[in-house]
């Protein structure tokens, strides 16, 4: 591979049974594989903030949408400064870190209910902290989620209906818009075989593990096939 830069952040983004969580095994892998030290974890976090967030994700808690927003903000500044495992902390002994969801995610589905430019207030102070090296975005059609979604859950959470999918799709899309001069982000493929959707991950983040830390945002890139 050359010499890669460690410490990087990599967060995968996507909307519910876009397979983020396999691939973020996957990666997980090959970096094993390479020698390359790593860290995994996702958002909502294992926290009492994150255990409250997907009490009422999963309908055993009723909070108002502006609610459930703002504790995502704070469950994730935990999740970046806490002393104990944050990925602050992590990323600065040099270990990669691959993350199931960042604040791309508060965009794409709080954004339903609450205005957009609110919540990327509300993340500046997480987005300033540490920023991914690049933010892969699964894209997969709603169908094609609903379909996964209905094989492989015993139950639905809050936002996994087809045309609350779609809806989220659109808002990360608007985001990524948005954000283009500031943020990196890389779109795949999440229609295909797991095998294939691995690969395009694999090409797209060994690229960046090679370059400095810093560096200029390189907007919108498209990895599809």
């Amino acid at each position: 591979m050359g010499k890669v830069q460690k410490g990087k952040l990599i967060v995968l983004e996507g909307i519910d049974g876009s397979g983020k969580s396999t691939q973020a095994r996957l990666l997980a892998d090959r970096m094993r594989e390479e020698g390359i030290p790593f860290y995994v974890t996702m958002e909502p976090t294992d926290s009492p903030i994150g255990s409250m967030i997907r009490q009422v994700l999963t309908g055993r808690m009723q909070a108002d949408p502006r609610v459930i927003a703002a504790l995502f903000v704070a469950d994730r500044l935990d999740h970046l400064l806490n002393e104990v495992n944050g990925i602050v902390g992590m990323a600065e002994k040099g270990t990669c870190v691959i993350m199931d969801r960042y604040y791309f995610s508060s965009y794409a589905y709080q954004s339903v209910d609450v205005p957009l430019d609110w919540l990327i207030q509300a993340n500046t102070l997480s987005s300033g902290i540490l920023r991914p090296a690049v933010n892969l975005f699964i894209d997969v059609s709603p169908d094609v989620a609903m379909e996964r979604i209905e094989q492989n859950r015993f139950a639905k959470e809050l936002f996994e209906e087809r045309d609350r999918l779609a809806q989220v799709r659109g808002n990360y899309l608007e985001a990524f818009d948005r954000l283009q001069s500031t943020e990196r982000v890389a779109v795949i493929d999440g229609n295909r075989s797991v095998e294939a959707v691995a690969q395009d991950i694999w090409d797209t983040v060994k690229g960046y593990l090679r370059q400095p830390a810093g560096g200029t945002a390189i907007g919108l890139q498209t990895k599809k096939e």
